[in-house]
């Protein structure tokens, strides 16, 4: 009998992870633009977000991302943070950082840190971050650069992760100047300290959607205040301000997603 059991057990759960593992490579394209009282300057501002990439259970080549991304016109490419947690991962990174690096957006590509990146210690985040940095993109921890777009200043503002109390609002937005502020971030959970700290938007992952979001993403719970909210995915507000969670581009754990799909995001911000 028990062995009946364990052989119907089987028959149902082997095609539902078959699928779930498939899952992982429908890639999601979303495109999002804010309401028309939120628009930004009187130009395109066209932003492609990437967020938990997890190296280590990503299903998409470097060279898959490529021709996902290779037809549009990007003007800002941000990275919000877990490229991966393993040493061994960093040489990985780097076609998929050329691959981007290959847009050639027009205002740069920016980067900040996550809770899994920091999981390298000394030396091997140092490694993690210089390679990064060789091969294109600015990295943030809990401070800003300035960018003109047509002449008005567009604040780029990288606070570092918060889930492992790295980020620092003062230091990040100290001698900041008057412009539109878009932050970069991993774990969203920051809004909730915000009200001080004006931003216009704000883009983060951390959350993965839940990754196994079937029936309800339970197992976040731990992971603060906004799941209680039921702010797990997409666009949100918080004290009147938009921010975006991305359901990132890899897993972490197992690679598997249920109900939940990578995801790549275009934001379109006028």
């Amino acid at each position: 009998m028990m062995f009946l059991l364990l052989v119907i057990l089987l028959i149902v759960i082997i095609p539902v992870l078959y699928k779930a593992n498939n899952n992982t490579k429908d890639i999601s394209i979303k495109n999002i633009s804010l309401n028309e009282e939120e628009k930004f300057l009187n130009t395109q501002l066209k932003i492609l977000h990437l967020s938990d990439l997890h190296l280590e259970n990503i299903s998409i080549s470097p060279e898959e991302l490529h021709k996902l991304v290779e037809n549009d016109s990007i003007d800002l490419i941000a990275i919000t943070g877990d490229f991966l947690d393993r040493k061994r991962s960093i040489p990985k990174l780097i076609p998929y950082l050329e691959v981007l690096r290959k847009i050639e957006p027009r205002f740069g590509m920016y980067a900040v840190f996550g809770n899994h990146d920091y999981v390298l210690k000394g030396k091997n985040f140092e490694r993690l971050k210089k390679t990064i940095e060789e091969n294109g993109c600015i990295t943030l921890q809990n401070e800003h650069l300035t960018i003109d777009v047509e002449g008005k200043k567009l604040n780029i503002i990288g606070i570092d992760d918060y889930s492992t109390k790295r980020s620092n609002l003062l230091k990040s937005y100290k001698g900041l100047q008057n412009g539109y502020n878009l932050v970069l971030t991993h774990d969203p959970n920051i809004v909730l300290e915000m009200k001080d700290f004006h931003f216009d938007y704000l883009l983060s992952g951390h959350f993965h959607g839940g990754q196994i979001h079937w029936p309800k993403p339970y197992h976040l719970i731990k992971m603060g205040k906004l799941v209680r909210m039921k702010m797990v995915k997409g666009l949100h507000y918080h004290n009147d301000k938009p921010f975006y969670i991305s359901e990132g581009l890899g897993q972490t754990g197992v690679n598997i997603r249920i109900g939940s799909r990578p995801e790549i995001t275009f934001h379109n911000l006028s």
